[in-house]
């Protein structure tokens, strides 16, 4: 990036060279240490890179003096919640989930004509990388040629969205496709996309990224600054406008010791999770520190890093030392690249060598683990902090049972709790109960990154292989990886023959299980699971397991390492004490136990060693724009403007400008609505916005066929996010949503308040909609937690929902709803609906000001019913830039205002 007016910078006197060791320089910096100024010493890691972006773009209009002075003095400010402006260095998107982020930039550029502006000022000025991580659904994932027969199914479905980016890809400027099957896009930003620290036109930064996966926080391990953000908030990022943010707490994290052998990433990443929610990280930076980090590899901190949106950071951050460098070195970065690295962090005391004296750093709050107490563990069977120690597990699970229906409970008679259901699996005797796992699979985000761990998973399937046990045909098994790297090595090894005989085939690179995308079970196990009320469970290697979100027919959903996913399978039942039961017979007739299949970590670490190789990491990404010929065959509109298809069921323009006009409309007013679902604690985006089959009958249905879709190719919710018809009709489509309007009965049903019907979501809002009313969302602690979905704020908006009243909100979902012009507002502390006396029966009133001049963020909000009840609650607009995104009614017509007065 190039300061093209360094001679008036601020900051001016502190950029200087870097110089190379055998002479000259590999750029300028602007240096930390230049500053002479006490309290950088003191900063956390992550913290210094907020300080380093504003240095660097301090144009005093933008990004000011007194924004860097803020961040200097984190220590004093970020307790009083001061803002500040983030220009990261780069964005990246994925599609598993539609394409609404580049959609919402075409319609943009297709507006600027009608505002007398040119199109072309709508060109993202930062990189941008989108991956189309395609969300598979795994219905042939038992068969050798899954992989070619999915993408082949998957791109018959997709073609049109898949075109759409393609188009995207030579239509803007700065912005890079990668086709599908090139894996998840938190993976290829991992082993391929991170730069660490950019070297561009003579400056050199750190690299920084926002992304519409939420797992952009992997990078974090390799020491850039990156989280998840809706694709609301992506448009301003990628259109080189600063996100206005709160200057966040650091969550200090020391570690010390070392993992026991036997005790994987996995148990590590599930333990912290349940620390870090206990201890509150919600919208907080987290960084680790100590000489427990030494001892952890870089795919071990990029499974850390990776589960920050479970444990409710923004960040889980690793300053840079030397095994972030070997990893640079192992996935095909030049010796000349690392070596600039290297030096540049050295010169900007961003280095960091575990087994020294540390500067002493502050945080806003501190936490430590010995590694060594880590113990094998899983999580569920509805949240990914609800951990359960492996030798409790038959235990807990029978605890389960018994409690009453909540997140650890299923309140199952005792006398039907020991039931067997025996069915025909095409000619071969079955049979099932309550735990028994129905579908495993070994998918990305989380663990596929880890070579330990897929290298331990193969070595389980290997060992039970010769010992002659098999998973059971009836259980649905995948394997899912995020790298195409992931399948090199697990080839290359000889371990992929083993868990293809264990039914683990290689079933995509992407997205598949994890979003609730494995396909239906076979029709004789459904039907044994629904007509005889059969809890039955999913064990996955992801980091979400939300009811509903698996799979509808897996009521219980646990989160395991993958060699425990492949141990499970073998069992075939979560109702096992591996400790003291067989989980089969060998061929010799001899019980075998969970540890006579499970391997060393001296195995593993041999495997690693002759297997995982710098070769591969090359090979794989110089090749990977070109490796799929179904991508490279397809035709795309050459035309600066999109050529929009009225009739597409799959991607829509959208109708945010739809009468827009060049002056913004100012804070909306609430009154007399009613409220269109009263929910409870923990309502994820997956509960908001679902993304699984589109089931014939419902509101999404009932518009396909009248497009003249046939029902088997409605495909998923997910696949038509390009289409805000669907959007919309997808909002609280989740049948394991409970709305306590229904009396806690689970499905996408709300009652119309007036008449006392019970409809489905969509068909209550448009019966309230049409007669002009306005309605409101009620809802616990934690809504909108999960994916960085921001069609689980775009659907609500389209519903016609003004407010959403919760006890907190998760950090992106909150700021997806500013972004659509959704009033977020807070319950005061020990407040929520119940001891209100709320029964969502009622009508509200919020008493927000109607001149935003009158309207400060966080102030208190009065709200009223119709019945007379009275309650305060906090206006959840945190930023005074959040305050003109309300103004305008949301970012999108801001951006459209701001780009057309620019371009007078």
């Amino acid at each position: 990036m190039a300061i093209s007016s360094a001679t008036k910078h601020a900051f001016k006197s502190i950029l200087v060279g870097l110089p190379k060791p055998c002479g000259g320089e590999y750029g300028k910096f602007f240096s930390l240490p230049a500053l002479n100024d006490p309290r950088i010493d003191r900063l956390p890691y992550s913290i210094r890179i907020l300080l380093e972006a504003a240095i660097r773009h301090c144009d005093n209009f933008q990004v000011t003096e007194s924004d860097v002075e803020k961040i200097i003095d984190w220590e004093n400010t970020s307790p009083k919640q001061a803002e500040i402006p983030f220009k990261p260095a780069r964005c990246i998107l994925m599609d598993n989930t539609g394409v609404p982020a580049v959609v919402d930039l075409a319609a943009m550029r297709d507006m600027m004509p009608k505002l007398g502006c040119d199109p072309y000022k709508i060109n993202p000025l930062i990189p941008v990388d989108a991956v189309i991580d395609h969300a598979v659904r795994v219905d042939v994932a038992r068969s050798c040629d899954a992989l070619d027969r999915n993408q082949e199914l998957e791109f018959d479905r997709n073609r049109e969205r898949f075109a759409f980016l393609k188009w995207a890809s030579t239509a803007f400027h700065n912005m890079q496709v990668f086709p599908p099957g090139s894996g998840t896009v938190h993976q290829v930003n991992l082993e391929y996309l991170a730069r660490v620290v950019f070297n561009e036109d003579g400056i050199m930064y750190f690299d920084s990224v926002v992304g519409t996966d939420s797992h952009t926080t992997m990078a974090n391990c390799l020491g850039v600054a990156g989280w998840g953000v809706g694709g609301i908030e992506a448009v301003v990022a990628m259109l080189g406008q600063p996100m206005g943010m709160v200057l966040p707490g650091v969550v200090g994290f020391k570690l010390t010791g070392r993992l026991r052998d036997g005790v994987t990433t996995a148990d590590l990443v599930l333990t912290m999770t349940q620390l870090l929610r206990k201890h509150g990280a919600i919208g907080k930076f987290v960084e680790f520190y100590g000489v427990g980090v030494g001892e952890l590899s870089l795919p071990a901190r990029a499974t850390i890093a990776n589960m920050s949106p479970e444990y409710g950071a923004t960040m889980g951050f690793f300053p840079v030392d030397q095994v972030t460098l070997d990893y640079l070195k192992l996935t095909g970065r030049s010796d000349e690249t690392v070596s600039m690295i290297e030096a540049y962090l050295r010169a900007n005391k961003m280095f960091v060598e575990h087994h020294e004296p540390e500067t002493d750093r502050v945080y806003s709050s501190y936490l430590e683990l010995d590694l060594s107490e880590v113990e094998p563990c899983v999580a569920g069977p509805k949240r990914p902090h609800d951990l359960v120690p492996l030798k409790e597990m038959k235990s807990d699970w029978h605890s389960c049972l018994d409690n009453k229906v909540g997140f650890k409970g299923y309140a199952v008679p005792k006398e039907e709790q020991g039931k067997v259901v025996k069915f025909d699996f095409h000619g071969q005797p079955a049979e099932i109960k309550h735990g028994s796992v129905v579908l495993a699979a070994i998918c990305s985000s989380t663990n596929t990154s880890n070579p330990s761990v897929m290298i331990g998973a193969g070595l389980v399937a290997k060992k039970a292989s010769e010992l002659g046990l098999e998973v059971k045909p009836w259980i649905k098994t995948s394997l899912t990886p995020g790298s195409v790297v992931t399948s090199e090595y697990l080839k290359h090894s000889g371990l992929q023959e083993y868990l293809n005989q264990q039914g683990f085939h290689l079933a995509a690179h992407g997205c598949a299980t994890c979003v609730g995308n494995s396909g239906d079970l076979d029709e004789c196990v459904s039907a044994a699971i629904t007509e005889n009320d059969i809890v039955a469970a999913a064990v996955l290697s992801a980091n979400r397991n939300f009811e509903g979100r698996v799979n509808p027919l897996t009521r219980a959903n646990y989160l395991a390492s993958p060699p425990l996913v492949v141990a499970y399978a073998l069992a075939g039942t979560v109702d096992i004490d591996f400790d003291k039961e067989p989980i089969g017979v060998s061929k010799g007739g001899k019980e075998v136990f969970l540890r006579d299949i499970w391997p060393s970590d001296q195995e593993v670490e041999q495997v690693i060693k002759s297997s995982v190789q710098t070769q591969m990491f090359r090979q794989v990404y110089e090749s990977i724009m070109k490796r799929n010929p179904r991508w490279n065959e397809l035709p795309v509109p050459e035309a600066a403007l999109y050529p929009w298809d009225p009739n597409s069921t799959y991607i829509r323009k959208p109708t945010y400008f739809k009468g827009m006009s060049m002056s913004p409309p100012g804070p909306p007013t609430v009154k007399e609505a009613y409220c269109l679902l009263n929910l409870g604690d923990s309502i994820t985006t997956d509960h908001i916005s679902y993304s699984g089959k589109i089931p014939d009958g419902t509101p999404a249905a009932r518009y396909l066929r009248e497009c003249g879709v046939d029902p088997k190719n409605f495909s998923s919710y997910g696949g038509r996010r390009g289409n805000n018809e669907i959007v919309m009709r997808g909002a609280f489509a989740n049948m394991r949503i409970v709305n306590k309007l229904l009396d806690g009965q689970a499905g996408p049903w709300t009652i119309h308040v007036p008449t006392g019907e019970k409809l489905y979501v969509f068909d209550a809002a448009m019966k309230y909609k049409s007669v002009g009313h306005d309605m409101v969302i009620i809802a616990g602690a934690e809504y909108g937690s999960g994916s960085s979905r921001d069609s689980a704020a775009k659907g609500p908006m389209l519903l016609g929902v003004k407010s959403v009243i919760a006890k907190s909100f998760e950090r992106i979902h909150r700021s997806n709803l500013v972004g659509m012009g959704v009033i977020p507002l807070c319950f005061k502390a020990g407040e929520d609906a119940d001891s209100l006396g709320l029964t969502g029966r009622e009508r509200y009133t919020i008493g927000l000001p109607t001149n935003i001049a009158e309207i400060r963020p966080g102030q208190d909000v009065t709200v009223t019913t119709d019945d007379g009840k009275s309650f305060t609650c906090t206006l959840r607009l945190d930023t005074q830039l959040e305050l003109a995104y309300f103004n305008h009614g949301g970012i999108l017509p801001y951006m459209v205002r701001n780009l057309a007065e620019q371009a007078k």
